[in-house]
């Protein structure tokens, strides 16, 4: 079995992808500025960071605060800017309070339990870290008078009625009778609470709410079908489905994920959501998994799921997101679904 190499941040196509989301319009605005990141060492964490640190290297002054569980993780995976005088990383549990730490322009607080073993085995754990997360960063922006960009899920939006496409005025349809009820019902009393620190507190929070996001920063254990797909093409394995594949969800790559928040950060409305997605990115979970054997020369094979696997799984067969506002507002994706997995495996291998 081949061995799974970490991510490659020197490698030409991964520095292209943070040269493309610097060109976001009006980085400039964000320049000089003090960021607060929990989940600093996650799949968006750590290409948002990666962002900013190159800014930096063209003159931004963005300052940063990285906070995470584990400080050995996070030598691992941002470790090259330990000694940065723009970064300092932070030892700190998401359920904590915010308040004693730097004071801050933005906070986007990252940190959740974002993959179906995780909603498994630590639905409490995963409903605290969303909620007291939020509320503590909340907390904090009224503080500090900072920003808030709060990451929200396509999650929220439950189950499609039928061929819906999910815009942001879609009120969603969940079923609590399951323990994984506990990621999406926590994320929409998260935004709930950024509204009413909104409307009571006047908070400025930009809401933006993420599609399945999967790219090169992401994390080996991540149980996500997709990035078991990935971790397996790398393995040179064939690809295993574990359904017959139908399900139709909008993907983002990592690095159209961070360009589209940062866009929304600089030119989103306070309190109004957007919607992540990218229709040239709108596939069927079959889809994905050839995509992924394609490249590593193997087949797609079928296998039912484990007891514990198929509690985290959603079952939800279709979600897609319409982007119709976050395209009005001047964003544009750089990457279609080929090309976003190609650029994943290559700078992985």
């Amino acid at each position: 079995m081949a061995e799974i190499r970490t991510l490659n941040k020197l490698h030409p196509l991964y520095q292209e992808d943070l040269k493309r989301i610097c060109e976001t319009k009006d980085m400039a605005n964000l320049y000089g500025k003090r960021f607060l990141i929990t989940g600093a060492t996650g799949l968006i964490g750590v290409c948002l960071i990666d962002t900013l640190m190159r800014a930096n290297t063209e003159g931004a002054d963005i300052t940063i605060y990285a906070l995470g569980r584990s400080r050995e993780k996070a030598a691992s995976r941002l470790g090259e800017y330990y000694d940065n005088d723009h970064f300092h990383f932070v030892e700190h549990d998401a359920r904590a309070s915010l308040a004693n730490l730097p004071v801050v322009d933005y906070i986007v607080p990252l940190a959740s339990n974002t993959h179906p073993l995780a909603y498994s085995q630590f639905p409490i754990e995963t409903i605290e870290i969303n909620v007291k997360g939020a509320e503590h960063a909340l907390e904090k922006a009224l503080i500090d008078g900072a920003t808030i960009l709060y990451p929200s899920t396509v999650e929220v939006y439950g189950n499609a009625r039928g061929e819906d496409i999910f815009t942001e005025d879609y009120t969603g349809q969940l079923n609590l009778r399951n323990a994984r009820a506990c990621y999406p019902e926590s994320k929409r009393l998260s935004e709930a609470l950024c509204q009413s620190y909104i409307t009571e507190e006047g908070v400025k929070v930009k809401l933006v709410r993420l599609s399945r996001v999967f790219g090169p920063t992401m994390l080996m254990s991540d149980s996500k079908a997709s990035s078991q797909f990935i971790v397996k093409a790398l393995k040179g394995e064939d690809i295993v489905l574990k359904s017959k594949g139908e399900q139709l969800f909008s993907y983002t790559y990592v690095a159209d994920a961070v360009s589209a928040m940062l866009h929304v950060l600089i030119h989103g409305e306070d309190g109004v959501p957007y919607n992540i997605a990218n229709q040239a990115c709108d596939v069927r979970l079959k889809d994905f998994a050839r995509l992924c054997a394609e490249w590593a020369k193997k087949d797609v094979v079928f296998d039912l799921p484990s007891e514990t696997e198929q509690k985290g799984f959603s079952i939800a067969m279709r979600a897609i997101l319409d982007n119709q506002r976050l395209l009005a507002i001047g964003w544009q994706p750089g990457y279609d679904m080929k090309t976003a997995i190609s650029r994943t495996l290559d700078i992985l291998k």
